[in-house]
C-alpha cells in the first residue's frame, strides 16, 4: 500500500512468521519474499527445508544457501534431478547475456579439461558436505540420493558437526565403514538410516552402528550392498530392540539374519523383503514373534509357500498393509489364511502371483471389511466373482487398481460401483473385458470419484465417459488407447468436470479439434495434457485449448501430424506457466528454441 504500510506497521515478526509457516507451496513462500526486504528476511528465517538437484557447482551452492537460510533442519540432495542455480549466485537481471548460465547444457571442449572433471563439478563432494555441516548446525534430516562423489570423509564431517541428526539417507553414496561408524558414534539421536546401493559398506560398519545406536535406531533400509550379510543382521537383531521398520533387498541375506531380527526386534511394524534366499522358516518366525507388524511386503520370493502366510495370519493380527509381488508358490490358501486372521487389513496388492485366484480374493471380500485399497496386477486367475464379493463386503474401498486381469469384466466393475460408493480412484489397464456397462455403473454410483484411468480398454467408448462426466467430479483422467472414445466423450468430460487438472487422451484416433475447444472452455484448471498420436488434432484445436487454460504446465504432443511449428509456438507463447513440452525436434523453430529451449523435450530419435 503506497504511502501507508499498515501490515508492516501493525504486525510483529512472530505473527508474519506464523503466516509464512502456514503456506503450503514453495512458490507461495517465494512470492511473499519478494514483497519487501523485511518479508524476505523473515521468510529466510522461517525456511526449514531445502531441496537441491544436480547443479553447476553444488559445493558453492551449499555455502550460498547456508548464508541465506540459517534455520534449516531438513536438507535433501537428489542428483537424479536437474535444476539450475538461483539467479546465477545473485547475478542481476539485465546482466551480460553472454555470461555462462547453469541452465545451458555443458559441452566439453579442448580447453575445458577432462570430461570426468566436468561431470564431477556437477556432483556434491566431501567439501560441499562439510559446508553443509558448517552451515546448517540445526540439521535433523539429511538425504544424499546418488551423490556418488560423497565418501566416508564427507560423512564423518557431517556426523561430527550435526550431532542432532535424526534421519540420514545415503542411497547411492560410496560411503564406507568409517563414515558409518562416525555416524554411530556422534549422532546420538539417529532414528532413520537408509543404506540402499551403498557399495562401499561391509558388515563391519553396520555392526558398529548397531552396537552404538541400538537405543535410538527405529528404521533401517539395506539394498544392493554386496558386502552386507547375515552377520550384520544378527547384530541388528541382537542390539536394536526398538527397531520398527526394516527394508531388505539382497541376494546375500539368508534365513539366519531374518530369524535373528524377528526374535530380537519384537516392536517391528514394517517389514519389506526382497531376498531370494529367505524361506518359510524365516517368515514363520516373523509370524510368531512380530505380533505388532502392520506392513508386510514380499517381493520376488521363490522359496516360500502358503505356510509362511498361514503363520502371518495366525500371529500378526494388526497387519494392515500386505504386498505380494512375484511370489510364485503362494496360492489361495495362503491368502485365505491372511484374510481370516488379519481382519484389520486396509491395503492389499497382489502382483504376478499366478497361483492366486478367485477363491482367495473372495475370502478377502468376506473377512477384510475395512479394505480401502486393492491392487490386482497380472492376476489372470482372478475372476468376476472375486470382485463381486469385494463389492459386497468392502464398502469402505476407495482405490482399485487392475492391470492385465483378463478374467475381470463388466460384471465385476458393476458390483464394485454398487457396493463401493466411496470409491475415489479407479485405475484399469489392459482389462479387455471391461466395457461401457461397467464404467457407466461407475459414473452413476461413485459420486466421489476423482481419478479415473482406463488405459487400452478397447471396449470403453463415448457412452461411458458421458456417464462419468455427469456423475463424477474428476480431477485426473487417462483414456490412452481407448480407440472407441471420440469428441463426444471428451466433450462430456469438459462440460461436467470443471476441476480436471490432468488429461491423457493419447492414441485416440477419433479425437479432434472440437474436443480441444470444449476443454479450453470447460476445464480452466487443466495443468497437464497428453495428446500424442492424436492424428486429427490440429493447430486450430490446440490454440483454442491454450487460450483458456492459463495454468497449463506440461503438454505432450508427439506424432500429431496436424500440429505444426506454429502450433508449438502457440503453446509456448500462450501458456505463461508452461514447464515442459514434448514434441518432435523438427517442429521447433529457432525463435521458439531461443525463447523456451529449456522447457522443450524431444524424442530420443530425430524424426
Amino acid at each position: 500500500m503506497r504511502g501507508h504500510d499498515r501490515i508492516n506497521t501493525w504486525l510483529p515478526d512472530e505473527l508474519i512468521l506464523e503466516i509464512f509457516n502456514q503456506l503450503g507451496s514453495k512458490s507461495s513462500r517465494d512470492a511473499c519474499s519478494l514483497v519487501c526486504k523485511r518479508w524476505l528476511d523473515l521468510e529466510r528465517l522461517s525456511r526449514v527445508t531445502i531441496r537441491v538437484g544436480a547443479s553447476n557447482n553444488p559445493d558453492a551452492l551449499v555455502k550460498l544457501l547456508a548464508r541465506r537460510f540459517v534455520n534449516v533442519r531438513n536438507v535433501y540432495f537428489d542428483e537424479r534431478l536437474s535444476v539450475s542455480l538461483p539467479g546465477q549466485f545473485g547475478r542481476r537481471r539485465g546482466g551480460d547475456p553472454s555470461a555462462p548460465s547453469s541452465q545451458k547444457p555443458y559441452r566439453v571442449t579442448e580447453k575445458s579439461g577432462s570430461e570426468d572433471d566436468q561431470i564431477d563439478s556437477y556432483c556434491l563432494s566431501d567439501t560441499g558436505l562439510a559446508a553443509v555441516g558448517e552451515g546448517f548446525k540445526k540439521l535433523e534430516k539429511l538425504s544424499l540420493i546418488w551423490c556418488s562423489n560423497v565418501t566416508s570423509a564427507g560423512v564423518k564431517s557431517i556426523a561430527a558437526k550435526c550431532s542432532s541428526l535424526r534421519s540420514l539417507d545415503l542411497q547411492g553414496c560410496y560411503a564406507g565403514d568409517q563414515g558409518l561408524a562416525a555416524v554411530g558414534e556422534c549422532c546420538k539421536q539417529l532414528e532413520d538410516l537408509n543404506l540402499r546401493f551403498c557399495e562401499g559398506l561391509t558388515d563391519t560398519g553396520l555392526i558398529e552402528l548397531a552396537v552404538l545406536r541400538w537405543r535410538t535406531l527405529k528404521s533401517l533400509g539395506v539394498a544392493a550392498c554386496a558386502k552386507i550379510t547375515d552377520v550384520s543382521l544378527e547384530a541388528v537383531g541382537s542390539h536394536c530392540r526398538f527397531l520398527e521398520t526394516l527394508s531388505l533387498d539382497s541376494e546375500f541375506i539368508n534365513n539366519k539374519g531374518v530369524l535373528t531380527v524377528a526374535k530380537g526386534c519384537r516392536s517391528l511394524k514394517v517389514l519389506k523383503l526382497q531376498c531370494i534366499n529367505v524361506t518359510d522358516e524365516a517368515l514363520q518366525a516373523v509370524g510368531v514373534f512380530c505380533s505388532s507388524l502392520e506392513v508386510l511386503a514380499l517381493y520376488s520370493f521363490q522359496r516360500f509357500t502358503d505356510m509362511s502366510l498361514s503363520a502371518i495370519g495366525k500371529g500378526c493380527k494388526r497387519l494392515k498393509n500386505l504386498t505380494l509381488s512375484d511370489c510364485y508358490f503362494l496360492s489361495d490358501k495362503g491368502l485365505e489364511a491372511v484374510a481370516s486372521g488379519c481382519s484389520e487389513l486396509t491395503h492389499l496388492e497382489v502382483n504376478g502371483c499366478h497361483n492366486i485366484g478367485t477363491s482367495g480374493l473372495e475370502f478377502v471380500g468376506r473377512s477384510c471389511t475395512r479394505l480401502s485399497e486393492l491392487a490386482l496386477l497380472y492376476c489372470q486367475k482372478i475372476g468376476n466373482c472375486a470382485l463381486s464379493e469385494v463389492g459386497r463386503g468392502c464398502t469402505y474401498l476407495q482405490a482399485l487398481h487392475l492391470v492385465d486381469c483378463s478374467s475381470i469384466g463388466d460384471e465385476a466393475i458393476c458390483s464394485i460401483a454398487v457396493g463401493c460408493r466411496n470409491l475415489k480412484k479407479l485405475h484399469i489397464r489392459r482389462c479387455y473385458e471391461v466395457g461401457n456397462k461397467g464404467i457407466i455403473a461407475i459414473g452413476e454410483n461413485c459420486k466421489f470419484l476423482t481419478e479415473l484411468s482406463l488405459r487400452f480398454c478397447d471396449r470403453v467408448g463415448d457412452e461411458a465417459l458421458i456417464a462419468v462426466g455427469r456423475g463424477c467430479p474428476l480431477q485426473h483422467l487417462n483414456v490412452s488407447g481407448c480407440h472407441q472414445i471420440g469428441d463426444a466423450g471428451i466433450i462430456a468430460i469438459a462440460r461436467g468436470c470443471p476441476q480436471l487438472t490432468y488429461l491423457d487422451v493419447s492414441v485416440l484416433q477419433n479425437l479432434g479439434d472440437m474436443a480441444m475447444a470444449e476443454l479450453g472452455e470447460g476445464c480452466p484448471l487443466l495443468k497437464d495434457i497428453v495428446i500424442s498420436h492424436c492424428r486429427q488434432i490440429t493447430d486450430v484445436g490446440l490454440a483454442h485449448l491454450v487460450k483458456k487454460c492459463a495454468l497449463l504446465e506440461s503438454c505432450h504432443m508427439v506424432y500429431c501430424p496436424g500440429i505444426t511449428t506454429a502450433g508449438v509456438a502457440t503453446v509456448i507463447s500462450s501458456c505463461v506457466s508452461i514447464k515442459k513440452v514434448l514434441v518432435e525436434k523438427w517442429k521447433v523453430s529457432q525463435r521458439t528454441k531461443r525463447r523456451a529451449g529449456s522447457i522443450i523435450s524431444y524424442l530420443c530419435v530425430d524424426l
